[in-house]
């Protein structure tokens, strides 16, 4: 039993051992083998690769893919115009040389991005002074971009290089700072008011200007059409009084019955109208004194008045 213990401990020691000089480096990563806390290797192919135990040796991982900076800092830069402005940006690099990258940066990808983030800035900083506001905005937005990934390529390729490449340097927005802003947004609803209030009193006079011709328009029509009603009607007035003149010139006694019927007409139109007079002693009645009706009534000798 002793035998069999010591050898499946053995093995197991054999195992951990084994496992503690075994390591995979993956395609995505760079593997750095220390020695006593000094480089001694840089694996770039990936697979399963050998190493001394611990504490002789050991291994850790830098990413080889393509990283991304994002800018954190909102303090404002001054523009050729002294305008102050907030610049956000993301930078795109990669770690080209590890050995390079451990010694003169550090050991992690966060440590190119602190020492990459301080580049960055002092360069956009150099570079904002000489544009202005709507150059960074419009025109020399391509030229500035392109100037500071020069001069962060001087930097990490200059004396002592750091082992890494800048790919791309971008500008997601570039915009005033939030006083500024605020002041720039007053200013531009202030103007829209303005041209809003102008447009609103053009169109309130166009509207009384055009209200005040159709109210003109239809003074003339309504003028027009009553002036013509009325011709028309004078005419028609003209033609019955003609007709009429005819007709009663060839019998005057039917002309004065009917003139006595049409005021009898006009006396007595409402049932509520009332007169009390002497029928036998008043000219009005004469067409009922008669003695007969119609043409024989108008044709009677009136009664001789007493």
């Amino acid at each position: 039993m002793n035998r069999i213990g010591f050898i499946v401990s053995s093995l197991l020691v054999l195992l951990a051992l084994l496992s503690s000089m075994l390591f995979v480096v993956d395609q995505r990563q760079f593997g750095v083998v220390y020695a006593f806390g000094q480089v001694k290797d840089v694996i770039s192919e990936p697979g399963l690769k050998f190493k001394l135990p611990p504490p002789l040796q050991s291994v850790s991982y830098i990413d080889k893919r393509l990283l991304t900076l994002d800018s954190v800092d909102t303090e404002p830069m001054l523009t050729a115009e002294k305008q102050r402005v907030v610049i956000d940006w993301y930078v795109r690099w990669r770690i080209t040389d590890p050995l390079q990258y451990i010694r003169n940066v550090g050991l992690d990808e966060a440590a190119g991005n602190n020492q990459l983030n301080r580049v960055v800035r002092n360069a956009f900083q150099e570079e904002v002074n000489r544009f202005t506001v709507r150059e960074l905005l419009s025109s020399k937005r391509e030229q500035l971009m392109a100037d500071v990934k020069r001069e962060v390529q001087e930097v990490v390729k200059g004396a002592k290089p750091w082992g890494v490449d800048v790919i791309d340097v971008r500008i997601t927005r570039a915009d005033y700072v939030e006083a500024i802003t605020e002041s720039v947004y007053r200013r531009m609803e202030a103007e829209r008011k303005r041209v809003a209030n102008e447009l609103r009193s053009t169109g309130a006079a166009e509207g009384e200007k055009i209200r005040a011709d159709a109210d003109r328009q239809r003074e003339v029509t309504v003028a027009n059409a009553y002036r013509d009603a009325q011709k028309i009607k004078g005419e028609g007035d003209a033609q019955a009084a003609a007709v009429y003149g005819e007709a009663f010139g060839r019998d005057p006694q039917f002309a004065q019955f009917y003139r006595s019927l049409e005021a009898y007409k006009s006396s007595f139109n409402k049932k509520s109208d009332v007169l009390v007079i002497d029928p036998s002693g008043t000219e009005f009645f004469r067409a009922f004194r008669g003695g007969g009706s119609g043409a024989a009534a108008t044709s009677a000798p009136a009664a001789p008045r007493r």
